[in-house]
C-alpha cells in the first residue's frame, strides 16, 4: 500500500462532517512539523484552521490548500459499506471524503514529504493552508485565515488546491478560476383566502409565475472562452397550507446565480428585482454571497499542471472554470496564481463516494512534479518558466 494510500485512510476514518475537523489536522500537522514547517493554528468559533510555513531559499511561495471537513454521509442503510471505515473493493476506496477531499490532503502531504526529503534546500516556501469549514458556511474557515494573511502581508504565489477537479479520467481537468455564486431568498407576498372566491384573496403563486418564467428562460449572457454562461436556478419553492381549497398567503424561494465576470454583483441584483418589479411582485428579497468569480490566466502554475499530467497519462489537460464555488476564490484575491488539481468528482457528496486507487497515486505524483518544476534549484521567474524546468 502506498503512503498516500494510506494517510488517506486514516483521514477518511476520522468522521469530520463540517465542522468537526475529527483529528485530522493534528495528523498532518504532526508530518509538517516532522518536515520542519511552522504551525501555526487559527480557529475562529467552532472552525479549526491551520497555516504552516517552511522557508527555502530564494523564490516564490507554493501555498497548498484545502479542507478537512466533509458532508455527512447520508442514508446509511444505502451504504455499502461504513461510510467511515475506507474499504478497498475493485480498485476503488470507498468512503466518505475519499474523493472530496481527503486523498487531496493526502498527496499534498506525501508529495511535500518526498519533495524535502530529495531537496531539503529546496528553492522557495511552501505552505499550507487548511480549514474544516468548506463544506458549511465557510464564513470561519479559509475567509477568515486569508483576512489574516492579507492584514500581514503575507505573499502567496502560487496555491494548489487537492480539490477533485477531474471529471471522467485522472488529469482531465484542471481548474483556473470559478464562477460567482450569489443567493436570494425570496418572499411573495399576498392575502390567503377561499380557492372559490379569488376575488376575495391575492393568490402570491399566481403574481410570481410570469416573472419565475422570465428569470429561468432568460439568456444572461454567452460566458467567454473559460467560463460559462451565467445560469439561474430556483432550489427551493413552497407555498400553501397544505389543504386543497386554500389560497396562500406567501411564497418563498429560494435561488442562485452562478455567474461569469460577464456580470457583476450590482448588474445581477438589479437584474432580478427589475423583472420582479416589472411584473408586479410584491416581494421581500435577502441576498447571500458566497463567492465572487476569480480567473487565473493560463501562467507558469497551470503549465506546470499540464505538463506534468501530460507525461504521467499522455493526455492534455483541459483549462476550466466549471464546477461550484472552492476555497481558491479567498485566495485568488491575496495576488496568487490559483490551480485546483484533483481526483475525479463523479462520486462526491453521494452515497458510496469513493476514488480509483491507481488516481490518488497519480495525485501525488502530479503534486510532487509540480513542485519540481516550481521550486527548482534556480527559482523561476513570474513571468514564464524557465529552461530548468522544460
Amino acid at each position: 500500500m502506498s503512503p498516500t494510500l494510506a494517510l488517506t485512510r486514516e483521514l477518511v476514518s476520522r468522521p469530520s462532517v463540517s465542522p468537526d475537523d475529527a483529528g485530522c489536522q493534528a495528523l498532518m500537522t504532526a508530518r509538517l512539523a516532522a518536515l520542519g514547517f511552522t504551525i501555526e493554528p487559527m480557529p475562529f468559533g467552532k472552525v479549526d484552521n491551520f497555516w504552516a510555513i517552511r522557508r527555502g531559499g530564494d523564490g516564490p511561495v507554493l501555498c497548498f490548500a484545502g479542507h478537512t471537513d466533509v458532508v455527512p454521509p447520508g442514508p446509511l442503510e444505502e451504504w455499502h459499506s461504513d461510510p467511515f471505515q475506507p474499504t478497498l473493493r475493485d480498485g476503488l476506496l470507498f468512503g466518505r471524503g475519499t474523493a472530496d477531499m481527503k486523498s487531496g490532503l493526502a498527496a499534498m502531504i506525501t508529495a511535500t514529504e518526498a519533495f524535502v526529503r530529495e531537496r531539503p534546500a529546496h528553492a522557495g516556501t511552501i505552505a499550507f493552508l487548511i480549514t474544516s469549514d468548506e463544506e458549511g458556511p465557510s464564513v470561519d474557515g479559509t475567509r477568515r485565515v486569508a483576512e489574516v494573511l492579507q492584514a500581514r502581508a503575507e505573499r502567496i504565489d502560487y496555491c494548489v488546491v487537492a480539490e477533485p477537479s477531474s471529471q471522467r479520467t485522472f488529469g482531465d481537468t484542471v481548474r483556473i478560476g470559478r464562477r460567482g455564486s450569489l443567493s436570494g431568498r425570496l418572499t411573495v407576498h399576498g392575502i390567503q383566502g377561499h380557492v372559490a372566491y379569488p376575488q376575495l384573496a391575492d393568490n402570491p403563486v399566481h403574481r410570481f409565475a410570469p416573472a419565475l418564467a422570465e428569470l429561468t428562460s432568460r439568456t444572461w449572457d454567452q460566458g467567454s472562452e473559460y467560463f460559462d454562461p451565467t445560469t439561474f436556478q430556483v432550489s427551493n419553492l413552497n407555498a400553501g397550507t397544505g389543504a386543497p381549497n386554500v389560497i396562500p398567503g406567501e411564497l418563498k424561494a429560494r435561488f442562485n446565480l452562478r455567474w461569469c465576470p460577464a456580470q457583476t454583483l450590482e448588474g445581477l441584483q438589479q437584474t432580478v428585482t427589475g423583472i420582479l418589479d416589472r411584473h408586479g411582485v410584491p416581494y421581500s428579497l435577502e441576498w447571500f454571497v458566497s463567492g465572487l468569480p476569480f480567473y487565473t490566466p493560463p501562467a507558469e502554475l497551470s503549465a506546470a499542471a499540464v505538463s506534468v499530467i501530460a507525461e504521467l497519462t499522455g493526455r492534455e489537460p483541459e483549462l476550466s472554470t466549471g464546477g461550484g464555488t472552492s476555497d481558491g476564490r479567498f485566495i485568488a484575491p491575496l495576488g496568487a496564481q490559483v490551480a485546483e488539481v484533483g481526483v475525479v468528482n463523479d462520486t462526491i457528496h453521494k452515497v458510496n463516494e469513493c476514488c480509483r486507487v491507481e488516481d490518488i497515486d497519480l495525485l501525488h505524483r502530479t503534486l510532487l512534479g509540480m513542485l519540481r518544476r516550481l521550486l527548482p534549484v534556480d527559482p523561476p521567474t513570474r513571468t514564464g518558466i524557465s529552461e530548468s524546468q522544460r
